[in-house]
């Protein structure tokens, strides 16, 4: 679908979804694009409500789903796979970074997001919807310094939760994991974005379809992409040969358009630890562990990169078929429990 035709479409599915949370003389809306920008602009108070007013005010506790329904009906409109807008038609985007994240701590492990410590690593990945995802990675029991979530791997410089949710940006819905090596290996990290989605569906995952779902891991350098490539082809023929979707790609490929990693709206941060959340998840975690690090790692990464979490950790905490991590406790795993 044309992203013209996208938009229209996104107004009269807000006009009818705005039914369910504001009186009808009141729901009258379109969303347009802004010709002189290349934005999305709406033209009523009900379109606004409906999209958040650029994600950072209305209701964070109600809205997120409504944005994300309309974004799947969007793709299911535009024929299913979603597909990538082009970096031409992507919308323009903004120079101001999100308000809010400055200075801003971890609901859980309260440590500043942004922050990377001397020695410490970071990685980006998308495997689905990102309250899950994020939460997946804050709950491991050791190394963790911080969790966030964001936009990444798209063409929109500083793109809000309603933009992306358009699949106009090119964006997927990422998670950024800052780690101390020392305490716990890439590799660790790796298996538990592997084993928390179904790395083969195309373009979503469960409910939630279009590129903004899409599975992605994002290397920041030549290590790293081999341990990804090399673990993807063992979790392949782990899921019995069946070919994952996974978007692999450079962190640098995207400094074009402003850099790979953008940080969503504050209420997204740490979402399903805070009061009020809805304990949502559409990831597809199969119940099929990576094989055995040693079967498929590069033999001369072995030493620097072997897995610092034991099987045990795994046979009791590793992700199960279908989403589990909504009902588990907020605080990291205790190292006790396995």
């Amino acid at each position: 679908m044309a992203p013209i035709h996208r938009t229209l479409s996104l107004g009269i599915i807000i006009a009818r979804a705005s039914a369910f949370h504001t009186p009808a003389a009141a729901n009258k809306s379109s969303i347009v694009i802004d010709p002189t920008t290349n934005s999305l602009s709406s033209r009523s108070s009900v379109a606004s409500a409906a999209l958040g007013n650029g994600g950072n005010n209305g209701n964070p506790t109600r809205q997120p789903m409504a944005r994300r329904m309309i974004g799947s009906i969007l793709d299911l409109l535009s024929g299913g796979d979603g597909g990538m807008i082009s970096p031409q038609q992507a919308l323009k985007g903004r120079g101001e970074k999100m308000a809010g994240i400055t200075g801003l701590r971890h609901y859980v492990l309260k440590n500043d997001i942004e922050e990377v410590p001397p020695g410490y690593e970071v990685c980006v990945f998308g495997n689905g919807c990102f309250w899950g995802s994020e939460k997946a990675m804050w709950r491991l029991p050791r190394g963790i310094h911080s969790t966030s979530v964001g936009y990444c791997a798209g063409y929109t410089p500083n793109p809000t939760y309603n933009e992306v949710c358009s699949s106009m940006t090119g964006h997927t819905e990422g998670v950024r994991v800052v780690y101390n090596p020392a305490e716990i290996s890439y590799v660790d990290i790796l298996r538990m974005f592997w084993e928390s989605h179904d790395p083969t569906q195309h373009m979503g995952q469960g409910n939630d379809r279009g590129s903004q779902y899409r599975s992605g891991v994002y290397y920041f350098n030549d290590d790293q992409r081999r341990l990804i490539e090399s673990s993807k082809g063992a979790y392949e023929e782990a899921l019995g040969n069946r070919k994952i979707r996974t978007e692999i790609a450079s962190a640098s490929d995207y400094d074009a358009y402003g850099g790979l990693w953008y940080y969503a709206e504050p209420y997204h941060q740490q979402y399903l630890a805070k009061p009020g959340s809805r304990p949502y998840c559409s990831a597809q975690p199969q119940g099929v562990s990576l094989p055995q690090f040693e079967s498929w790692a590069p033999k001369d990464l072995v030493e620097k990169y072997r897995p610092k979490l034991p099987e045990s950790f795994w046979k009791q905490h590793g992700p199960k078929r279908g989403c589990s991590i909504v009902r588990f406790d907020n605080e990291p795993i205790s190292e006790s429990s396995y």
